[in-house]
């Protein structure tokens, strides 16, 4: 490859990259802090299969790039994080630079020693173009001292596809069966799930209209009964009882959505009115660290669907929240959007979407979590002990 300066390069590129959305989807960590299990990257068969699980959905029209990061002491370099990017669309040069900027900072943070990248492309009328995204893939990668160790491109990631080395040395080979990858295996064992695609993920945040309608005809009222209790309460000097008593409703109802029941139009209404308390909701924010996130985690989902504006952003933020602290970056991403999307001011939803284009670790916003734990227990309620 003739070496040339970053405007040149730039200046003469012109053909299709990944769309990026902010910056790209990324798992804040490979595999949510958990141990990491043994994954040769020199078979590359393997390191697709491996690619659903690492994401917890299968990537389809997609650029995928694991970061490695060298182990201490250890003779391979392990996987540090995974990020995706959108190969649905062409897009233009400031899109590439993008790219590179989020793609760069997170493997300088990293410390990364390479990165190995994977083109998901079913579309005929691109073959072919894998060879000139890895050229531009490692070309500008190297300009800011990033080694790309390998490319491959595959049609699919399905047991039987045949993927191809896009280095122009023409290796193949097939893909494992992606369901009995030794990551996957892990990932069953813990309990995670691997979706069937990304559309099954942004599915959990389409907001239904007809019942977002008959929610915010409630709405008002709730928030006026909430907000007059809380006056009168304050008044008599008992402000505290009253969100004790509000906090533990809420915590009522998490743990009845864990028994699968939807709630109620009125309940619904009631919990965003009650959110717009702000040590409510910020107490909330304390359950990803525990049992009860998975329960909470649905009640977020179903809240979000449900309302619009800033209380479907204060759900959407929630769960965007809980899903970033286990690892799941890539629906942390969809609920994220979702939020930002909903009330673009909302500060945490702005905040949590800086740190995952970023690359943030979960660790480092964990702080968040102990600060709703705090605000619970000013309110007189335990939230139970960390489990994460």
């Amino acid at each position: 490859m003739t070496p040339s300066t970053n405007s040149t390069r730039r200046a003469k590129r012109t053909g299709p990259f990944p769309r990026a959305v902010g910056c790209a989807e990324s798992t804040p960590r490979y595999p949510g802090g958990l141990p990491r299990p043994s994954l040769r990257v020199d078979e590359p068969g393997e390191l697709i299969a491996a690619l659903p699980a690492m994401l917890g959905f299968v990537p389809e029209r997609s650029l995928v790039v694991a970061v490695l990061h060298a182990v201490a002491g250890g003779a391979a370099d392990a996987i540090e994080a995974v990020v995706r990017f959108d190969l649905d669309v062409a897009t233009d040069i400031r899109l590439l630079d993008q790219f590179i900027a989020c793609l760069g900072s997170i493997c300088l943070r990293e410390e990364a020693t390479g990165v190995l990248a994977v083109f998901v492309e079913d579309r005929a009328e691109f073959e072919g173009e894998e060879v000139l995204r890895a050229a531009d893939l490692i070309e500008v990668l190297a300009e800011d001292g990033i080694e790309v160790r390998g490319a491959w491109s595959v049609p699919a990631i399905a047991a039987g596809e045949r993927y191809c080395s896009v280095f122009g040395t023409f290796a193949t080979g097939l893909v494992a069966d992606p369901s009995s990858s030794i990551v996957a295996v892990s990932h069953v064992l813990e309990g995670k799930q691997i979706r069937g695609s990304r559309q099954e993920m942004t599915a959990l945040m389409i907001a239904d209209d007809l019942l977002s309608a008959r929610v915010r005809a409630q709405l008002a009222a709730a928030h006026a009964r909430y907000r007059g209790g809380l006056t009168a309460a304050t008044r008599a000097g008992n402000a505290v009882a009253y969100q004790r008593r509000a906090l533990e409703w809420v915590l009522w109802q998490i743990a009845d959505t864990a028994s699968g029941a939807p709630r109620a139009e009125r309940e619904l209404a009631r919990l965003a009115a009650t959110l717009r308390d702000r040590p409510i909701r910020d107490a909330m924010y304390g359950l990803a660290l525990g049992d009860h996130a998975e329960a909470a985690e649905l009640l977020w989902a179903q809240l979000a669907r449900a309302t619009p504006g800033s209380d479907r952003a204060e759900a959407a933020a929630l769960l965007g929240f809980s899903a970033y602290l286990r690892g799941d970056g890539p629906f942390a991403g969809v609920a994220i959007a979702a939020a930002v999307e909903a009330d673009a001011e909302h500060s945490m939803a702005v905040l949590l979407e800086t740190s995952l284009q970023t690359g943030l670790r979960p660790e480092r916003l964990r702080k968040l979590a102990h600060c709703g734990h705090q605000v619970a227990a000013d309110l007189g309620v335990d939230l139970g002990p960390i489990a994460r």
